[in-house]
């Protein structure tokens, strides 16, 4: 599980630097420009999420872990 949110977390930035060259600064919500901010919002909600995803993980195997001390 680890090894896959950190390869989706690549993939977030990756999109989020592609997606970066696409802005037209001088109207950002316009045309391709609208969907490249889009983009770059979801790909951070994604991000967000999967550490989220990531610290639950951790604090589930500590909990099972103490359980069994």
């Amino acid at each position: 599980m680890k090894i896959a949110t950190i390869i989706l977390t690549v993939v977030a930035l990756g999109l989020i630097a592609f997606n970066v060259g696409k802005l037209n600064f001088n109207s950002l919500l316009q045309g391709e420009s609208f969907v490249a901010v889009v983009t770059i919002i979801l790909s951070l909600c994604a991000i967000v999420l999967l550490q989220i995803l990531r610290i639950s993980k951790r604090i589930e195997n500590l909990s099972k872990q103490n359980r069994n001390v």
